[in-house]
């Protein structure tokens, strides 16, 4: 069997077989091994993910697929027999995957009879695009925990030393070594008085007081702007539907967290 399909089938079964349900005599076999059936419903659900994965569906695919799962039917055998299936590990683990299983089909069905509409995710794209505005800013800054530093630094700029150099003080870890540099951002990302402050400024100036936020007392320099780029709302659609449908989901298993009785 070829090693990347092996490869792809076992982690197939690690989500999926582990937590399937037990076998009925009535169901159609693929195989039997050593008297056990095993059902044509698991080579069907591992074709099937694998066909959606890029696999052209080939008797080389199902031969594989028939390999593999008499590989693991061979395995869980020996390991019954040896009573593993009886430790509590073991049984933790499996009612976890089935848990698992349960789950991610609950969730998938859930979004399949909640569908967004084109017109909600438009709806959102420009909402979000509002958000975004239409301009980016480059940015440097020195946080300090005092106003009076601050404006001993807004000081030390009108003499002539340089942002970079002064940035050194700044308790911004993420910042400090690079002169203060906070690189392309929209005033979005910023807090309210930071972006205020911000896109008041001319390209090349600094704060000429203070800015206070949450986090200490800002010196900002504007160095650029230009144009945010914002892709078309066919191309940002997919990812924009992903978030809604995630958004979606949290927020139905909010409900259904506040609603169950937990003793």
């Amino acid at each position: 069997m070829n090693h990347s399909l092996r490869c792809a089938l076992m982690i197939t079964l690690a989500a999926s077989v582990l937590g399937s349900t037990p076998v009925f005599a009535a169901e159609t076999a693929i195989v039997t091994v050593n008297g056990k059936a095993v059902p044509k419903s698991r080579a069907d659900m591992l074709v099937s993910a694998q066909v959606a994965q890029g696999q052209p569906d080939s008797p080389e695919l199902r031969e594989a697929v028939k390999e593999e799962l008499i590989r693991r039917e061979v395995l869980a055998q020996a390991a019954a027999q040896k009573g593993l299936d009886k430790s509590t590990e073991v049984q933790a683990q499996m009612d976890m995957a089935r848990q698992g299983v349960l789950i991610g089909a609950y969730l998938k069905d859930y979004v399949k009879r909640n569908p967004i509409s084109d017109a909600q995710l438009k709806k959102e794209y420009d909402d979000l695009k509002a958000k975004v505005g239409n301009k980016e800013y480059k940015v440097r800054h020195i946080l300090v925990d005092k106003e009076e530093d601050a404006k001993a630094i807004i000081e030390k700029l009108k003499k002539g030393e340089k942002f970079d150099d002064l940035a050194k003080q700044s308790k911004d870890p993420g910042s400090k070594e690079r002169g203060g540099d906070l690189g392309w951002a929209s005033p979005a990302a910023f807090v309210k008085p930071f972006s205020d402050a911000m896109t008041k400024l001319e390209k090349g100036k600094y704060t000429s007081v203070p800015v206070k936020s949450d986090f200490g007392w800002h010196v900002i320099q504007l160095d650029d702007t230009r144009d945010t780029k914002i892709p078309p709302f066919e191309e940002a659609k997919g990812q924009i539907a992903q978030q809604m449908q995630q958004g979606l989901v949290q927020k139905h298993m909010d409900s259904l967290r506040a609603k169950a009785k937990i003793q």
